[in-house]
Order: C-alpha cells, then sequence, then structure tokens
C-alpha cells in the first residue's frame, strides 16, 4: 500500500466558490482516514483532487512520496467506491468486479483468481452469477466494494458508500469495513457526514468545514480534546450544550453566569475571569446527585433502551441531557441536574477556540 500526502491544496470553482482552501493533512500507510464534515464542506472535492478527478487550483499531492498532480487517474494506481455503487446493470456481479481487469488487459486465469479471492474475502461467492437488480443493498455494496479489492491499488477512496443502506445493515457494513482493512492492511480515505460512523471506522479523522480543515486527531482525541466550538457539537451523538456568558469572581467564588444562568466553577478558571466565554456540557456528563446547578424543562424524551435522553430548556438555553436511571422524564416536568465542573469545555466567547 502507500502512504498519502495533501500540502496545501486548493480548488476553486467559477474562480469564486471554494471547494476547499490550504488543506493539509497525511494519511500513513495502511492508515484509515476518515473525512468527516457537513454537507458542502469539501469532503467529495478532496477525494475526487486525491484519486485525480479535478485537478487543484494551489498545491501539491503525493502518493507513495511522489507527486501526482500531473498523472492521470488511470495511473495513479486507485480504486474508488461510489455512494451509488456504479454497477453496470447487464453485467453479473462477478462481471462487475472483473471488468476493470479485462480493460487493463490482464490475462484471464489471473481475473479469474483476483475475483475468487475478493468474493471469498466479502463473504459474496455465491452470488456472482447474478446481476444487480438481484441482489440486495448491501450486496450491490459488496460487489462494489470488490471491484475496488481486485484491483489492489495503493489507496482506496470511498464517497460515503454505506449513506443507500438501512439502518441494520449500515451497522454490519461499518464492522465488515473493519474487518476488510484489518486483513487487507489498506490505506484507506473515507468520506462520510455521518460522525458515529466516522468514530467507529476511523484511525484518523479530519474534520473540515465551510471548505477549511478545522483537526486532523484520533477518535479518541477528537472527543475528548475538539480544537473548537464547531468540533466539539459535531463529534459526539446528542450533540454537546453550550451556553455563553461570562467568568467572574462572586467572593471568593469563580462562577460562570449568563442572563438566567449561574454555575460554581473550580480554580482552573480563574485566569478567564472577566472574559466572553461559552462552556460545553456533553449530554451524558449530567448527574442528579445532591444540590442542583440547572434545572431542565422537559419538552421531549427519547427512549434508547439503556438510556433515556430528555430535550428541553433552562431558561433560554436548549439542553440535551441523558436523564439518570433515579429520575423519570416526562414531559412538562423539570428535572434538576447536577454539573461536574471538571467535565466542562471551555472557548474563547469571540473566536469559539478551545481553551485549556
Amino acid at each position: 500500500m502507500a502512504e498519502l500526502r495533501l500540502n496545501n491544496v486548493t480548488k476553486v470553482f467559477d474562480k469564486k466558490v471554494y471547494a476547499c482552501r490550504d488543506i493539509t493533512f497525511e494519511v500513513r500507510d495502511r492508515e484509515f482516514a476518515v473525512l468527516l464534515g457537513p454537507s458542502g464542506c469539501g469532503k467529495t472535492t478532496i477525494l475526487r483532487l486525491i484519486a485525480g478527478l479535478e485537478e487543484p487550483d494551489a498545491g501539491e499531492i503525493f502518493i507513495e512520496h511522489k507527486r501526482v498532480n500531473e498523472i492521470p487517474p488511470s495511473k495513479r494506481d486507485i480504486a474508488m467506491v461510489f455512494q451509488n455503487y456504479a454497477l453496470y446493470p447487464h453485467m453479473t456481479a462477478g462481471d462487475n468486479m472483473a471488468f476493470g481487469l479485462r480493460m487493463r488487459g490482464y490475462p484471464k486465469p489471473e481475473i479469474v483468481n483476483r475475483v475468487k479471492a475478493a468474493a471469498a474475502i466479502l463473504e459474496i461467492d455465491g452470488l456472482l452469477d447474478r446481476k444487480p437488480r438481484q441482489l440486495s443493498g448491501g450486496e450491490r455494496q459488496r460487489v462494489a466494494l470488490g471491484r475496488a479489492l481486485v484491483r489492489q491499488p495503493k489507496v482506496f477512496l470511498f464517497d460515503e458508500p454505506l449513506s443507500n443502506l438501512d439502518a441494520k445493515l449500515r451497522v454490519q457494513m461499518r464492522a465488515e469495513l473493519t474487518r476488510i482493512h484489518e486483513r487487507l492492511k489498506a490505506t484507506i480515505v473515507y468520506v462520510t457526514h455521518d460522525q458515529v460512523e466516522a468514530l467507529t471506522l476511523g484511525d484518523k479523522i479530519i474534520v473540515l468545514k465551510d471548505s477549511r480543515l478545522q483537526q486532523v486527531s484520533d477518535p479518541a482525541d477528537l472527543y475528548q480534546r475538539p480544537v473548537n466550538k464547531f468540533v466539539a457539537g459535531f463529534v459526539g451523538s446528542p450533540a454537546m450544550n453550550f451556553m455563553t456568558g461570562q467568568i467572574r469572581m462572586e467572593g471568593n467564588q469563580t462562577v460562570f453566569r449568563d442572563s438566567d444562568f449561574r454555575l460554581s466553577l473550580n480554580h482552573r478558571f480563574d485566569k478567564y475571569r472577566d472574559q466572553d466565554v461559552t462552556i460545553g456540557i456533553r449530554p451524558d456528563d449530567f448527574s442528579a446527585t445532591s444540590g442542583s446547578d440547572l434545572v431542565l424543562t422537559v419538552d421531549v424524551t427519547e427512549p434508547l433502551g439503556s438510556a433515556v435522553y430528555a430535550y428541553g430548556k433552562s431558561g433560554r438555553n436548549p439542553i440535551q441531557a441523558r436523564v439518570p436511571e433515579s429520575l423519570t422524564a416526562v414531559r412538562g416536568r423539570n428535572l434538576s441536574l447536577k454539573i461536574d465542573p471538571d467535565k466542562i469545555y471551555l472557548f474563547d466567547g469571540k473566536t469559539d477556540t478551545a481553551l485549556p
């Protein structure tokens, strides 16, 4: 497989619309990297730039330490798996998998061996004689994946390949992709807007917003140490709660205050006195111990089997919280919740960057 590197890559459409700006990151050999961000942030454009389907307006792309900016897609030794499978409807699954190899002039015995090997890995040995219309969505996705596997490329590119599957199949295919990656030790760049998918699949996650790179981290670091308010709110389900106000001294106590909320803080916040800040609290970090920092008026409850999430407001602040087992969440009821100051995230009130 191969290492992939982008240095200050920029793509502009119509001389005014930036699809990506100054994008720099590295994907190590055999690493599973995920491009994560909302629709329109530039994820697919970056994938197409790597594949050679688009040309960068600035910056450099390297595969296996070789600059590939001027190298056509067919010479980059990359395989791409698309969102819509892109299977030929008149061909069998086996012929779809073999087609690319035939076009490249591989000998028939090698084509047969590669297709059989890929089908065995994907457990679709019995489907090779069927046409796409005879396959389920999950089976079609496996065939599309098999078409990429037989190429044995340096880099695999995946453009939201699971978005057309139902929830159960998505979970199954995520596990399947993890298993395949562990078996092949492949270099993979995977595009998704689903942060759960990113956290479960990626060794490295590259977060994008508005065509700009926000953070490159492993999943645990991304979740625990987001660099700004956007990353903190985008990564995690349900999303982080935010309240904007000011840190003040009241007597000998450091507190956070907004228009209708007061929270006592520990001394790690002292250096931010008289500063406008945003605090972030993950829904799972509320508790129901003695005392109360926040009263949540419940609007909606979401039972998820092992947990119940309550959605509502505290004053004017929208809040979502995992409800402790000791409490019963009912629409219209007020819940008293406690906040651990050690689990509070803090962001600059003007720049939204994370504060230590």
